[in-house]
């Protein structure tokens, strides 16, 4: 029996006092990967300054040619630099153009003369990738209102 009693005396260990930190290390990478995967998704979306009911005209340096981009109601696209204009062109083609052209300038100003019977997300996926192309500024072209008899 002593021989046993020598046996258990050597399998007791004396209680540990540190605190055990790797569940917390565990829980912490967990939320960083969450973290990680959400947050490209808040940065989507494009932003757009909303007009206010009395605008003025956009100013434009008379210096710069302006870069316009338009949408016809098929929905096909056209870039116009200045006074001149292009054959309709893809969306991919359009976002190329554009880059090249705002790689040279200051001004990333781009405007937008969308058809009245286009479809919204066409818009919005023009206005998405003029964005991604490097346009700091995106306007939207407006006729003013005709008054009604």
């Amino acid at each position: 029996m002593s021989g046993m009693k020598g046996m258990m005396s050597q399998d007791r260990r004396k209680p540990m006092s540190e605190i055990n930190v790797v569940p917390y290390i565990d829980v912490m990478l967990v939320l960083l990967v969450i973290f990680m995967v959400t947050a490209p998704m808040l940065t989507q979306g494009v932003k757009v300054d909303l007009p206010q009911t009395t605008s003025d005209p956009i100013q434009q340096d008379k210096d710069v040619e302006s870069i316009t981009v338009s949408v016809d109601s098929n929905g096909a696209y056209y870039l116009e630099v200045g006074d001149r204009s292009g054959d309709p062109m893809s969306l991919a083609e359009v976002r190329e153009q554009v880059a090249k052209i705002l790689s040279q300038r200051t001004n990333g100003e781009v405007l937008v003369r969308g058809d009245e019977f286009v479809e919204y997300g066409v818009v919005v996926r023009l206005m998405a990738e003029l964005q991604a192309a490097g346009a700091t500024g995106v306007g939207l072209i407006t006729d003013t209102p005709r008054e009604r008899p």
